[in-house]
């Protein structure tokens, strides 16, 4: 549907518009504050916390960004060696315990922002600065999180179980030195492949 298209693309171009903002501002921010230190001897008190928040902000929204892209970390021996429908149904259970966890952590990222305002937490450093504004990130980044596994799930669902995994490391590896890695029973080679994809996952680990 076209709305769903606009809140994937809307939430994609947040997530890499903050993640990038984010470390852009907090290195020079840091920059800033090591020549101010070493160079005027005239440290700026707030420099330290505020490049920590931007960090944050960069690192979590990058990694909601991640879930959009499959780009985190994951062990795929076991997968690859069940059977194609038990390996979907494995991966359906791994992304449905993960968006639980997401939506808990946004939950109660949510609950603690709202005590954090009740308190009225400032920052002693930042100009007074309202304590609420660093912590929004973990409500906002986490739910956004969850909605990309939420698409990941309907990618899951909608996938034939025999077309459900994705390449190993291995693969991409002889894909990168010119050789077609994926899994074709119909090529004549395909002995061979695999023998080759099996003695680079010992040098990879078999990792994403």
């Amino acid at each position: 549907m076209i709305i769903f298209k606009m809140i994937s693309k809307t939430i994609g171009f947040i997530n890499q518009s903050i993640a990038a903002i984010g470390i852009s501002a907090g290195v020079a921010v840091a920059f800033t504050n090591v020549v101010a230190r070493y160079v005027f001897d005239a440290s700026l008190v707030w420099a330290s916390e505020l490049s920590v928040y931007l960090f944050l902000w960069s690192v979590f929204f990058g990694a909601a960004y991640c879930f959009k892209k499959d780009a985190h970390i994951a062990v795929t021996i076991v997968l690859d060696a069940m059977p194609s429908r038990l390996a979907k149904a494995m991966l359906l259970l791994s992304h449905i315990i993960t968006i639980v966890f997401l939506i808990a952590v946004a939950y109660y990222g949510y609950e603690y922002l709202l005590l954090v305002i009740d308190l009225d937490e400032r920052s002693i450093d930042m100009w007074d600065m309202p304590m609420w504004i660093p912590y929004l990130v973990i409500p906002v980044s986490f739910a956004f999180a969850s909605y990309r596994v939420a698409e990941r799930i309907h990618a899951i669902l909608s996938t034939p179980h025999d077309k459900i995994l994705k390449e190993s490391e291995a693969e991409h590896v002889l894909a990168e030195m010119g050789i077609g890695a994926r899994r074709n029973q119909e090529n004549e080679n395909v002995k061979e492949l695999n023998e080759m994809v099996k003695e680079v996952e010992k040098k990879t680990g078999g990792m994403l």
